[in-house]
This record gives structure tokens, sequence and C-alpha cells, in this order.
């Protein structure tokens, strides 16, 4: 077992990389016969488990992880008691829509049928679940987009929240803050993200503050936890077979707390590979902040007359 073992040096625990009929073969050519029920005992008591990979090393921390952490939940609570809106935004794994297997199970009589294989080209097509969850009020809002997750569909769902919600449960509120990840259509470094919030600014009035979790941390994204966990748990089990099947599920996924949540479909194309000039971006009325610019910014709308009204 020496050569075949590793282990954790600091709980003691060991595992082999030999399964129980290779341990067996290996044994029955030096004259020992043991079942693999009796070798599996044997395992154990000498301190081998069977253990999976756990994702626990986070790798390179960027500069200021922990601070940044404590200054996001500081404008957090700081909207939260102006009663200011306040939603933690993100994209969920993209689905194939078709009668394809979905991880997880369901209480059933008798077992679904589900395709064989879960190739691209037999699903119907794609749904790219775009979340916005609002802090205060513990609600949800999904825009499920068809074609490509780009920082302007991720500013049109958030324009579609606003227009369908968020303009009624804050009537006459003029900030409006945004955390995001660090990465993806809404990652700090997209210019479009930027510029595509500056029109939502501009259109509505609003003053916009964004604050990113750090490279790394989008698990600590409030939406992860309190959202997108709820979803994935409703269809566990359940073939996303077509568009509304998903919209189905995500409007009826409720959690003990009061949480519900709003769907719709959004079929826009939505073209990738767009590029912003310096020009355009330095027509941007975007002020970082003092701590961390590059994570933390504010979008104020621009007076009529200014460039690009």
């Amino acid at each position: 077992m020496a050569e075949a073992s590793a282990g954790d040096p600091i709980t003691g625990l060991k595992w082999t990389h030999k399964s129980l009929a290779k341990l067996q073969a290996t044994l029955a050519a030096q004259g020992y016969r043991l079942s693999q029920p009796t070798l599996s005992r044997l395992l154990y008591e000498r301190d081998y488990s069977l253990r999976v990979n756990h994702k626990r090393v986070a790798g390179k921390q960027a500069p200021g992880r922990d601070q940044q952490f404590t200054y996001i939940v500081r404008w957090r609570r700081v909207y939260l008691r102006r009663h200011w809106p306040v939603i933690s935004v993100d994209t969920k794994k993209s689905e194939l829509i078709g009668n394809f297997k979905n991880a997880g199970q369901e209480w059933r009589q008798h077992r679904r049928e589900v395709s064989m294989y879960d190739f691209r080209n037999s699903a119907t097509g794609k749904a790219i679940p775009y979340g916005i969850y609002d802090v205060g009020h513990n609600q949800g809002y999904v825009s499920v987009g068809t074609s490509h997750d780009t920082p302007a569909f991720a500013v049109a769902s958030i324009r579609a929240w606003w227009l369908a919600v968020g303009q009624m449960v804050y009537p006459g509120q003029t900030h409006f803050l945004i955390q995001a990840d660090g990465g993806g259509s809404n990652g700090h470094r997209r210019r479009l993200w930027k510029v595509h919030l500056q029109a939502l600014a501009d259109e509505f009035a609003l003053i916009i503050t964004v604050t990113h979790y750090p490279t790394g941390a989008s698990k600590w994204n409030l939406i992860e936890h309190r959202m997108f966990n709820l979803l994935s748990a409703n269809w566990a089990g359940k073939p996303l077979d077509s568009y509304e099947t998903v919209l189905n599920y995500i409007r009826t996924t409720t959690s003990t707390t009061g949480f519900r949540c709003q769907a719709r479909l959004d079929t826009t194309l939505y073209p990738t590979g767009v590029t912003v000039t310096d020009e355009e971006f330095a027509c941007l009325s975007l002020r970082p902040h003092r701590r961390f610019p590059h994570w933390n910014y504010t979008i104020y709308p621009r007076m009529p007359g200014e460039p690009d009204d």
C-alpha cells in the first residue's frame, strides 16, 4: 500500500489510488485470498477512506480581497438602511433545452427516460438565466436569454427588472446599488457593461453604484446562496425540455423565508465581439471610488446635451 498511498498530514486521513479489485488481485498473487468487503473493512481500520475532490483551494488571492468584502457589506448596509434598491446579479449556468438528463433526484413511481446523449446539436436551444436578486425584499427576477451572455444582455435584464418590479417597489428612488462578480458579462473589466449601465442611468435618471466581488470570490455573491441554489433544487432531476418548462420552474421556486421569483424569456439576439473605443469610454459619467477603484465605481446620469445623449 505504501507506494499507492496518499494522505493529509493535518488530519491523518489516507487514501489509495488502487481499487479493491486491484488490491484483491495483488494479494492473491502473494497467496492471500480476501473478499472485497473484507478488504474494505481492513482499509477503514487503517484510516483509509473513500474521498472525492473538494473545491477548497482558492489559489492566489487578489490583493485587498478581505478589505473589499468589508467594503461591499458596508455599502449594502447603508443602502438597505435608507431603503434604497440593492440587487445582487449574476448569470447562472446555461442549460440545454431538450429531453436531457438533469442532475439531481425527484420522487417518482417510475424513472423518467431521457436522451442517452446531450449533444448541443440535439437541443432545441439553450437557456441563459441572468438573475437579479433584490436583497431588501428577498425577491428574485430571472431573464432567460436564448443567444449569448453579453454585457448588453446583462444590463437589458436589469432594465427589465427595473421596469417590471424596481420602479414599483422603490418609487421615486434615484440611487441604485448593484453587487456583481468580478468577471463574466458583468465583470469589472468589461467596458461594454459600463457603457450599457450609463445608458440605463441616463434613461431613468439613476445614480448607479457598482461594487464587484474580487476574482475567485463569486460564491460569496448573495444571489448564489439565496436564489440560484433554490432554482437548482426546484428543477433537480427534471429535464428542461422547453423554455416554458424553465420559466415555470423559476416562477414556482419558493422558500420558507418568503422568497418568490419572476421570470421572462428574452429572445433578443445579442452579438458578441462588440468593442468600445477610448473616445466612447471617455464620454461616460463614471467616477471610480478611492477605495479599490477597479472594483468600485458610480455612474451618474448625463444631463441633456452631454456627449452621446
